[in-house]
């Protein structure tokens, strides 16, 4: 059986090193999108995926079921219609100067898709697992409406769900709140991911009834108020009794280059807490949160614990902010190593 992955895959064109755009006259050229980069990192982990999405009609859409293919996802259930391809532009920021994102995915072949466009019982075939997140739905009302049919319908043929939040409010543009298609979206969810601000923007969610204030979700504030956490999972599972487990990555932003990382999870009985990482001299965090859903999936599927699903979430995010680009290439023993406890960075010889 397979995962299945579905969103929009775009181009990313970054500056290079920390310059500002436009500082010289060349961009670097990938690909990356929240769900592509999660099947990437499950391929790499030698799961089998399947990545679902909408390309355009030409040698760039080409390009880039080539780029995925190279890594092993599946792309056999891609569409193909008359169109362009979104893009990101990337400027990455260092220091007390944060990075920069700027979308142009209007009218994009996956913004302009529509239910009608989908064979269900083909996309879902032999899968067992469905992902998503709250991206797709933001970037158009249409693909909102592709994105909550495709849970129904992953639901409908007993399919686990994961859903990772994912709230950009850049994205929402089009006249409908997040809260008002996410917390749709949820009811047809088992397994909800988050950051320390989604599940408020998102769905609207807080513990000032319980706590006497909210979660800290001040993600310029440098700090977490941790102790919250376990009260506002409680609080999401009561809300939708249809989510099995809820993970929250707790990300504490000291500057560009400097972050404290780690997660928690909790499954309806019990709530974890992982090991928390400093991580400095960030080569790349934009697909962090993306390779952590990815761990998560592959450990939810492999190990007999939450507890230790999610420390090999949170290992695994932790190596991608050492890589350049969205896709996170690492493998799952070097995942388990730093699991192990083995962060020397020492040359492996």
């Amino acid at each position: 059986m397979k995962v299945l992955t579905m969103g929009e895959i775009m181009l990313r064109l970054k500056t290079r090193e920390n310059e500002r755009f436009m500082q010289s006259p060349m961009f670097e050229a990938t690909f990356g999108g929240g769900e592509a980069n999660v099947a990437v990192s499950l391929a790499n982990f030698h799961m089998p995926v399947e990545y679902l999405t909408v390309l355009p009609e030409n040698d760039m859409g080409e390009s880039c079921i080539g780029e995925l293919r190279r890594f092993g996802v599946g792309t056999d259930r891609i569409i193909r219609k008359p169109g362009r391809i979104g893009i990101y532009y990337l400027e990455t920021g260092a220091n007390q100067r944060p990075s920069k994102v700027i979308y142009d995915r209007a009218e994009s072949t996956m913004a302009c898709a529509e239910v009608a466009d989908f064979d269900w019982d083909s996309a879902l075939a032999d899968v067992d697992w469905f992902h998503i997140t709250g991206i797709t739905p933001a970037i158009s009302a249409s693909a909102a409406e592709v994105s909550l049919e495709a849970v129904k319908q992953a639901k409908a043929r007993g399919i686990t769900v994961s859903c990772d939040l994912n709230f950009r409010k850049n994205l929402w543009k089009y006249g409908v709140e997040a809260k008002t298609i996410m917390s749709e979206i949820t009811k047809y969810t088992d397994v909800v991911i988050a950051n320390e601000e989604d599940c408020q923007k998102s769905l609207g969610l807080n513990v000032d009834s319980e706590l006497g204030g909210g979660v800290d979700a001040d993600v310029t504030s440098g700090s977490l108020d941790t102790k919250k956490y376990e009260a506002l999972t409680r609080k999401l599972m009561e809300t939708y009794p249809n989510v099995s487990k809820v993970a929250v990555t707790l990300r504490e932003s000291h500057s560009a280059d400097h972050n404290g990382w780690g997660a928690c999870i909790y499954n309806g009985s019990e709530f974890y807490l992982s090991r928390h990482y400093e991580i400095c001299d960030i080569v790349d965090r934009v697909g962090g949160g993306d390779s952590f859903g990815a761990g998560l999936i592959y450990g939810l599927r492999t190990y007999d614990s939450d507890a230790k699903a999610l420390e090999f979430a949170v290992a695994a995010s932790c190596l991608k902010h050492t890589i350049p680009g969205d896709f996170n290439r690492v493998s799952v023993k070097e995942v388990e190593t730093l699991m192990g406890g083995d962060g020397s960075g020492r040359v492996v010889r």
